[in-house]
């Protein structure tokens, strides 16, 4: 009886043990619980968070000038956003204690999507016709070197303000031939609207000059250098949850529905599998891994940001970016 009530109490110490070991995480995404967050909810559900003794409460965000401040400031250890709004961020706030620490998109979703028949098939054709851009758009706010890189005459180009809901209605009625946007989204958003999929075309600006990379997991510095380890990880466990999803789309999708019922599951699966090809799982990565960037391109893309915006010091991508929390050679995606 003795050794019995031994064995138990030792049993129960592990566990306890276990549980005082087990650090809780707060991860502000960068919107709403979609296809593409996927990645980051089968890390919990498929214990890859766990193993690492980690305990992952996952946010909603509003975009990523809503995320980025949550870690700056420190009410988030880490966060999901635009490594390119992280940029401005940082040059108007130097010194806050956030970097991006592990690239997820290595080509950003921005993209002019417009439909054929209005006669839109490369970028040359914008000249002529009418673009349709809501002002804070993350796309539109690359428009120019989006512009620059092809050649393209911003006289030629009729620009129409528009809201954010009306974006997509106004091309399915063909009141402009193109819009700005998120590839993924407003694509689906125009099937959704009836526009027969065969008449979409979608630039993604990646593919046709565009250098700058895409949303990044971002730390606050503070606590990533308290807890190194903590971190690593943290980027370990995400990275299997992309393998994972990248694997299986519709089970990813599943666990998005499992946190969102509203959402609607053939749609998310879809939206995960567009974001896994077009600004995932790209040549790069599958050749170098995830997570980190090329030195040259990331110069590249700073001299574009430049065209749109005016930098109060001269940019250094260390202090927007740092490899230190990856292993060597990258993540492998498969």
């Amino acid at each position: 009886m003795f050794t019995k009530v031994l064995s138990t109490f030792a049993a129960l110490a592990v566990s306890a043990s276990a549980a005082i070991a087990e650090t809780n995480i707060s991860f502000a995404l960068d919107w709403k619980f979609e296809g593409p967050a996927a990645a980051y909810f089968a890390a919990i559900d498929n214990g890859h968070f766990a193993k690492a003794g980690l305990d992952v409460e996952i946010s909603a965000g509003q975009g990523s000038l809503d995320a980025i401040p949550k870690v700056a400031t420190g009410a988030f250890p880490v966060g999901f956003a635009d490594i390119n709004s992280l940029i401005k961020f940082l040059d108007q706030n130097p010194g806050a204690p956030v970097i991006a620490a592990m690239m997820i998109y290595d080509k950003p979703p921005f993209a002019v999507v417009g439909r054929k028949s209005l006669g839109i098939t490369e970028p040359k054709d914008l000249e002529g016709k009418v673009l349709g851009a809501p002002p804070p758009d993350g796309a539109w706010a690359q428009f120019k070197p989006f512009a620059t890189a092809n050649g393209l005459d911003m006289a030629k180009i009729t620009v129409e303000p528009v809201g954010f809901p009306t974006r997509e209605p106004m091309l399915a009625e063909g009141k402009v031939a193109a819009i700005t946007g998120f590839s993924f989204s407003s694509y689906l958003n125009l099937v959704r609207l009836g526009v027969p999929e065969d008449d979409i075309t979608t630039l993604l600006m990646a593919d046709h000059g565009l250098a700058l990379y895409g949303n990044a997991i971002i730390v606050n510095t503070d606590f990533a250098t308290e807890n190194p380890d903590v971190i690593k990880g943290f980027l370990a466990a995400v990275a299997q949850g992309w393998v994972d999803v990248i694997a299986d789309p519709a089970a990813g999708a599943e666990m998005v529905i499992k946190r969102n019922p509203a959402a609607d599951l053939a749609l998310e699966t879809r939206r995960l599998e567009m974001s896994i090809r077009d600004n995932v799982a790209t040549d790069y990565t599958m050749a170098n891994g995830m997570g980190g960037i090329d030195p040259a391109r990331m110069a590249k893309a700073l001299e574009q940001l430049g065209e749109t915006f005016t930098f109060a010091t001269t940019p250094d991508a260390t202090l927007y970016f740092t490899d230190a929390y990856l292993p060597d050679g990258n993540f492998p995606l498969e």
